[in-house]
């Protein structure tokens, strides 16, 4: 049987309330007592209640991390890279992470509503932000502890961790140009999504930079999946006059748009040029390997979590907004023409 506080008592000879304070250092106990106390528990293998120390600090020592998925199928890795971080980083501090999965929208909201009222979570790691971001504002409104992997459109007073993404896609849109590629397409990411602007704002004020032309036909939307960037790849290459070289907004459209090209009896990296952006660990092992723009997603998640421990710690981040520079890596997706 695990050892209790009255145990203990029972040992030193003194009460359970004496015990108890000892234990929790408050000084109306003399310095002798207390250690004596502590000793002796530690001899006895006592271990507090972690429910008892809970309700004495507020907290639940756990974090909450609610991912916006956007349909009923769920296998982005970026979310398993960026969770590792989070979980590793959390459990090193003495935290659990409560993970759940909501479409965005109103059953989003429910659910962090819940956990607020609820008390059940110390605090909210949030991801792909949005332009005007609901998550972040109730949060706010709420006064409740929470940290972020992006921006949004305005107001970033707040924990964050960004990476450049306009600067990640010139990169992209500077390679493709150095390999002789003039008819450039693009397959964006959904539009409410805060990323998603910076990358169109960096795909095409580097073409227009070029002077390259933006050719409304070459653009088109996916929704962050392998199956949505098939889907456009066809529709892209089947067109009179395709692009020879299609840049994607993450790494799983590109993945699919490589499948798309494959099927068209097209050599990727010979008769067309693909790029993605995420660096996902599933990019450098595709056929051929994928260019991309690396994020490094598992440090990202751990900054983050530490930024919110120290937030739910009361204390002000050491680096309370965080904005990296992104770096290409080349691959055989886009050799030259």
């Amino acid at each position: 049987m695990a050892v209790t506080i009255k145990d203990v008592a029972e040992r030193v000879g003194r009460s359970i309330t004496t015990v108890s304070r000892a234990l929790n250092d408050y000084d109306d106990v003399n310095e002798k007592t207390r250690q004596r106390i502590k000793q002796v528990a530690a001899e006895m293998g006592y271990q507090p209640s972690s429910i008892a120390q809970q309700l004495r600090k507020r907290r639940t020592d756990t974090l909450g991390f609610i991912m916006p998925t956007y349909g009923p199928r769920f296998s982005d890795p970026f979310f398993s890279e960026f969770l590792a971080g989070v979980g590793n980083t959390a459990a090193k501090s003495g935290f659990d992470l409560l993970v759940a999965t909501r479409p965005p929208g109103e059953e989003e909201l429910d659910a962090y509503i819940r956990n607020i009222q609820s008390r059940r979570v110390d605090g909210f790691i949030i991801v792909r932000t949005r332009r005007n971001d609901p998550r972040i504002t109730l949060l706010q409104e709420h006064n409740y502890p929470f940290a972020v992997f992006g921006r949004t459109e305005k107001h970033n007073n707040f924990p964050l961790v960004d990476e450049n993404s306009e600067l990640g896609m010139q990169l992209v849109v500077n390679h493709l140009v150095e390999q002789g590629h003039k008819r450039i397409g693009y397959i964006a990411a959904p539009e409410d999504l805060m990323f998603a602007q910076y990358r169109w704002q960096g795909f095409k004020t580097t073409l227009a930079a070029h002077k390259l032309p933006l050719n409304p036909a070459w653009v088109m939307r996916g929704d962050l999946t392998q199956r949505s960037g098939k889907r456009l790849t066809h529709q892209l290459l089947s067109l009179p006059e395709p692009p020879t070289a299609i840049v994607a907004s993450n790494d799983l459209m590109a993945i699919g748009a490589l499948t798309a090209a494959q099927e068209l009896g097209l050599t990727v990296g010979r008769d067309v040029a693909i790029t993605g952006f995420d660096d996902i660990p599933w990019s450098e092992n595709t056929h051929p390997p994928l260019t991309t723009v690396r994020q490094p997603i598992y440090q990202i998640g751990a900054l983050v979590t530490e930024m919110l421990i120290s937030t739910i710690h009361g204390e002000t981040p050491a680096k309370g907004r965080v904005l990296l520079q992104p770096s290409l890596i080349v691959r055989a997706s886009s050799a030259p023409r």
